[in-house]
């Protein structure tokens, strides 16, 4: 009789015995799994016939995920470039025979044509999707951002005619109820919100020093 002896590298032999696909989500991510998730408004007990509630969310999540912004309005001719408001420069004014619409500039700002009365969400609604249940840090909240591609010259000179505006992953950090701004932080290569030090971006990035 011999007592079982456990091989020093157990969890490497289960790490190989891979039956098949899995849904686990294997990759690394700042954001919480609650954020990907939409907003459903079913029942929670099931009506016979109808969907259970779990299987509309896979839906809709799936299907929400397939959406590209920049895809949708290129579909209806606009250029996500030119939403973002210019310097003014009279001396540059391309002759009519060169444009296809008019020869004046975008002058009416795009917040005049932003309207939340249909938004599924309030913003507080939205922060606190970063919320982990028994977790007192607030993660990232993931998001598309229309922002220039250079960051040094955009925060220069945000209306600078040599900038190029993209929609661009990024983590909401943060909501600002006097200006109605949110708090946007870009994503790096591999999806992640992090820090100069590369430690992940908490709490709307408020740390003990400030």
């Amino acid at each position: 009789v011999t007592k079982l002896k456990m091989p020093g590298s157990f969890k490497s032999l289960l790490d190989q015995q891979v039956v098949g696909p899995s849904t686990e989500a294997l990759a690394e991510s700042d954001f919480p799994v609650q954020s990907f998730k939409p907003k459903v408004q079913m029942p929670f007990r099931r009506i016979p016939g109808q969907n259970p509630r779990k299987v509309e969310e896979e839906r809709r999540r799936r299907l929400y995920l397939s959406f590209d912004i920049a895809e949708l309005l290129a579909s209806k001719g606009i250029d996500s470039n030119q939403l973002m408001p210019r310097h003014y420069d009279p001396d540059n004014i391309p002759p009519i025979e060169e444009t296809k619409d008019s020869v004046f500039p975008i002058y009416l700002p795009l917040k005049v044509f932003d309207d939340d009365e249909y938004d599924c969400r309030t913003p507080e609604e939205w922060m606190s999707l970063g919320l982990e249940p028994g977790s007192c840090d607030r993660k990232p909240v993931p998001g598309k951002a229309l922002l220039p591609t250079d960051d040094i010259l955009g925060h220069e000179d945000p209306k600078s005619h040599e900038l190029i505006y993209e929609w661009i992953d990024v983590g909401v950090l943060d909501y600002d109820e006097e200006t109605e701004l949110y708090l946007v932080h870009k994503t790096d290569k591999k999806g992640l919100v992090r820090d100069e030090e590369g430690r992940p971006i908490l709490n709307g990035g408020i740390t003990r020093e400030g």
